[in-house]
């Protein structure tokens, strides 16, 4: 109950005025002036009472218990029976001084005192008069001041007046309507309130609004102010009333739904039983019946039964019946122990293999050694491939093609962007919308314990508040863990071990060193020249003809227009773009035989230029180098090899180094150790030790634009440095890539193949190389070899031997330092 209403139902039953005609008396007495007419003393004693505030003309009861409060009041019963009631600054202050109390307050009459039984005193008060407190006299045994009495300033009636005052009572008819607690003789009091003044101060002791606001109220002189404030918190009031009175009516509403849904659901029920039709129990007797079916372990299935016993217990309507129905069916849709036959028939595997991929042959020799192991031991835990190389070398389509080999079914899990840990194991069920995670919502949806699993892109998986997925997949990418894998949502123990788990990857750098320790890494080079012709041939072409529509007879494809394609459109070490060029060759056919134009079913390097347009990459080649401090050098990227030129000059200057071109921080320790390795050897090389600070080298790698780094161009920077240095020019059609040491040790580096075929496009014919490197020139086809002479080195001094030639160029800059000589 508000304040309001607690106050205006007081005022109906305490004390003597306990019958509606005496309270009438009451107000009909202050509406004529009779109060007002008394003559009140300036000296008065105080009383503080806690969380109220007296207006003039009121009558409220208040429960006296203090002592110096209990003094007070027996010491004016005896006299005038007037005392000032001030209200407490702060309630909770049990013995008040002058400044826990406000200034204003009311003067009162005791109507009636009680003695109650437990000591208290309990006094029935009526407001008189407004005060100010002007001088505080004593405070023992309790308050006594000098007051200043404030007269209410309120205009004779007016237009405004009597719209304040219906205001008034319309909203407080609109408190008392929404409340039917508050006894029906309340409004026949307010009814019966004709005075605007007392109307106010009746209406501010009884608003639902904290002390604060109230003795605002009681401090404004000016009558108009203070019932339009009066107004504004009785608004308020009837705001919150009003949505108190929707939300009551919202919650029985819903209440009373849920008993009529209860009663339809155990009418449906019983009718159900009588027809003969599903109800709860032939649910979970059908999960039973099914669950017996499965091949699961005692313990899968002794949980498996308390679960449905559980559902049994549950009413239907109940939150928690739907949740728990879900996850008994997600357990008896997982494969538990139920595996596909594999082939183990390894010829047929082979072709397979050899026909859905041309090359790739270190991953088939791989995939081919796995089924011989099985067929032998007949019991071989899942291995973890990771397929790692660049975008479109097949990674992806490759574990379609082993599952087709091995008769498994085939599932692919994309994990670019996955952040959430969540995903891989699953939700509690508790959550709201709980769900198994990905790898168990996989091994429902192929229905077999023993598939071909590929978790494509495991390198761009990434972390954040929610967890680290990379981490989780340590469990799962374990053999010797994930036999007993456990999901979050599913709670028991589940066998991934027979999964053939094949990861795909374009770079190993992101990946988390201990799940890189758990998967055999497979390097998936990329594709030659030749390769991706024959892969156009057997696989592109035909794939794209079928895609659009045409017949073998009506487009064909001239050797010459591959290669313009994979030299002139495409820049990869894949074969996605290649596919993109013939789809569009392929279109641009399509569409003359829709339209029915003149065309030439056969593909020419002519053709393609009309088609595609002007070519979009130059061809590499070896651009001869007439001056000293060139170099060629060879470079890996993420879509294959590349030839770069590494160009160094000296001028005059205080010895500094320049670098430009973009160059990372490995490639910048390079050219500092190749220059320091020449300051150490510089008279063996037969360099004046003088040039290093008389003249400043600039080393520059053309494309600007492109960031570069790599230790591979260390040989490279440091024969550009030798050569301008000692003016002697470097050897044509010769090309180098390798690291260096501070002591001059070359060491070997990565990505030979896809630098020699680079090598080979630009036409180079020497290549210089770390002797370690050898042993990757043994795994490359020997047909891609022709025409490429060899030069395996140790140090660096081997290097220019092979690279520089003996006689300098002419040149203008000419290092000659004479010696001064001293004067006799």
């Amino acid at each position: 109950m508000s304040q309001f209403e607690k106050s205006l139902f007081e005022n109906l039953i305490v004390g003597d005025y306990a019958n509606e005609g005496d309270l009438i008396q009451l107000i009909t007495d202050e509406e004529d002036g009779q109060q007002g007419t008394e003559d009140f003393k300036e000296q008065i004693p105080i009383l503080s009472v806690r969380n109220t505030v007296l207006f003039p003309g009121v009558v409220i009861p208040i429960t006296v218990g203090r002592q110096r409060s209990i003094k007070l009041v027996k010491k004016a019963q005896k006299g005038d029976k007037l005392v000032g009631v001030c209200a407490q600054i702060n309630p909770n202050v049990d013995d008040p001084s002058w400044e826990d109390i406000y200034q204003v307050g009311t003067v009162a009459k005791i109507i009636k005192m009680i003695v109650l039984p437990d000591g208290n005193t309990t006094i029935i008060i009526q407001g008189k008069k407004r005060f100010q407190i002007e001088e505080q006299v004593t405070d023992d045994p309790y308050f006594v001041a000098n007051v200043k009495y404030l007269d209410e300033n309120f205009p004779k009636s007016s237009k405004r007046v009597k719209a304040l005052e219906e205001s008034l009572k319309e909203a407080a008819t609109r408190i008392l309507h929404l409340n039917p607690e508050i006894p029906r003789e309340a409004q026949v009091a307010l009814d019966n309130i004709d005075n605007t003044p007392f109307l106010t101060h009746f209406l501010s002791s009884n608003i639902n609004a904290p002390v604060e606001s109230k003795q605002k109220l009681l401090e404004i002189n000016d009558g108009v102010e203070r019932a339009t404030l009066l107004l504004e918190f009785m608004l308020k009031d009837i705001q919150m009333l009003e949505l108190k009175s929707e939300i009551q009516k919202k919650v029985h509403t819903d209440i009373d739904q849920q008993q009529r849904d209860y009663f339809l659901r155990q009418q449906m029920k019983i009718l159900q039983t009588e027809l003969g039709e599903e109800g709860p129990e032939k649910e979970v007797e059908d999960l039973r019946a099914r669950g017996a079916q499965k091949n699961w372990s005692p313990e899968v299935k002794k949980h498996f039964e308390k679960e449905l016993d559980k559902i049994l217990r549950i009413n239907p309507s109940a939150a928690e019946y739907p949740i728990a129905l879900n996850y008994a069916e997600t357990m008896v849709e997982l494969p538990w122990n139920e595996y596909t036959q594999d082939n183990f028939d390894l010829k047929h595997a082979r072709k397979v293999l050899d026909t859905d991929h041309f090359g790739l042959e270190k991953v088939k020799d791989r995939i081919i050694e796995y089924l011989a192991v099985l067929k032998l031991k007949q019991d071989l835990k899942g291995p973890i491939l990771c397929l790692y190389g660049p975008p479109g070398v097949g990674k992806t389509s490759l574990g379609k093609s082993i599952a087709a080999a091995l008769g498994r079914k085939y599932i692919r899990m994309s994990l670019g962007g996955l952040h959430d840990e969540a995903e891989i194991r699953g939700h509690r069920k508790t959550y709201v919308g709980a769900m198994p995670g990905k790898i168990i919502q996989n091994m429902k949806k192929v229905k077999t314990s023993n598939p071909v699993f590929v978790l494509d892109e495991i390198d761009k998986l990434s972390s954040d508040f929610r967890g680290d997925p990379s981490s989780a997949f340590l469990e799962v990418l374990d053999p010797e863990q994930n036999f007993a894998f456990m999901d979050n949502f599913l709670e028991v123990e589940y066998d991934l071990s027979k999964v053939l788990f094949i990861a795909t990857a374009n770079s190993l750098d992101t990946i988390q060193p201990a799940l890189r320790d758990r998967m055999e890494i497979i390097e998936v080079t990329g594709y030659t020249q030749e390769e991706k012709v024959e892969i156009a041939k057997r696989h592109l072409v035909p794939k794209q003809r079928k895609e659009h529509g045409l017949k073998a007879n009506q487009i064909r494809f001239d050797k010459s227009a591959l290669v313009k394609i994979i030299e002139d459109y495409t820049l990869e070490s894949g074969v996605r773009n290649l596919e993109r060029a013939i789809g569009k060759v392929v279109r641009h056919v399509a569409k003359s035989i829709a339209m029915e134009e003149e065309y030439d079913p056969r593909i020419n390097s002519e053709t393609v230029r009309k088609v595609l347009g002007a070519e979009i990459f130059d061809k590499e080649t070896y651009q001869d180098n007439s001056i000293a401090g060139v170099v060629t050098g060879l470079a890996w990227t993420s879509v294959g090899g590349e030839i770069l030129f590494i160009e160094s000059s000296l001028s005059r200057g205080k010895g500094r180094l320049t670098l430009s071109g973009q160059l990372g921080d490995v490639m910048k320790e390079s050219a500092m150790t190749a220059l320091s390795y020449l300051k150490s050897r510089a008279e063996e090389l037969g360099i004046d030790y003088r040039i290093f600070d008389q003249y400043d080298l600039h080393i520059h790698v053309p494309a600007g634009a492109v960031p570069k780094d790599g230790p591979s161009a260390g040989i490279t920077m440091l024969t550009a440095m030798a050569s301008v240095y000692t003016q002697r020019k470097v050897k044509s059609k010769l090309a180098m890539t390798g690291e260096i040491s501070l002591i001059g040790k070359v060491l070997p580096v990565g990505g030979i193949k896809e630098k020699i075929l680079a090598a080979k496009r630009a036409g180079i014919r020497e290549i210089i190389l770390c002797k370690k490197n050898k042993r990757d020139i043994d795994e490359i086809n020997e047909n891609y070899l022709k025409g490429l002479e060899f030069h395996f080195v140790d140090s660096v001094s081997e290097v220019l031997d092979i690279a520089l030639l003996k006689s300098k160029v002419n040149h203008p800059l000419h290092f000659v330092f004479q010696e001064e000589k001293s004067s006799n």
